[in-house]
């Protein structure tokens, strides 16, 4: 279970390390986005190993077919908010955080059918994480929302990438882990 928390706490101290300590961060250049890369990284491998190996003690709770589901549509909604952030299509130009926000329904999902200790600690940890960088991104920077005009073609291009993803990263996840899609 440490690494799994150290994984967390790295994961949050390498995100927040621009926005709580932007003079260092802007002092170390270049250098700087290595080093935030390098802890990303880490911190993602500690999360893994720290998962894989921590003992789920007591299940509270595990997937039911409604809580599959129920995952899998906010999932594929994340999915959606997340292309939208890269594509600037309505949904990424008029609200404010949509990588974040489909982060945060990420993680939610994930907590919905995964009931047990590390699970908590992962999903809620990167749920608070989502949460915690929304209201210090909202507190440090204003934002006024882009007034272009969206061609449609940017809407298909984000659907169709969120199911291909979707699916993907379904078929990923059922070789590795859990089967997302079967019982």
């Amino acid at each position: 279970m440490l690494l799994l928390i150290l994984g967390i706490a790295l994961w949050w101290a390498s995100h927040l390390f621009r926005r709580v300590a932007p003079r260092t961060r802007a002092g170390m250049g270049q250098a700087g986005k290595g080093a935030v890369t390098a802890g990303l990284v880490l911190s993602i491998v500690l999360m893994v190993i720290g998962y894989r190996a921590a003992d789920p003690g007591t299940i509270w709770w595990g997937p039911t077919p409604m809580l599959k589901g129920i995952n899998n549509l906010l999932v594929l909604v994340a999915f959606y908010l997340f292309a939208s952030s890269g594509s600037k299509n309505r949904i990424g130009t008029r609200f404010r955080h949509p990588q974040l926000t489909g982060f945060s329904l990420w993680a939610f999902a994930h907590l919905l059918v995964n009931g047990d200790l590390p699970s908590l600690v992962l999903f809620g940890g990167l749920l608070l994480w989502a949460l915690v960088e929304i209201a210090v991104i909202n507190r440090t920077a204003p934002w006024t929302p882009p007034a272009h005009p969206v061609p449609i073609r940017k809407e298909w291009t984000s659907a169709l990438a969120t199911v291909v993803v979707f699916v993907v990263v379904g078929l990923v996840h059922g070789w590795i882990g859990p089967d997302p899609f079967g019982m």
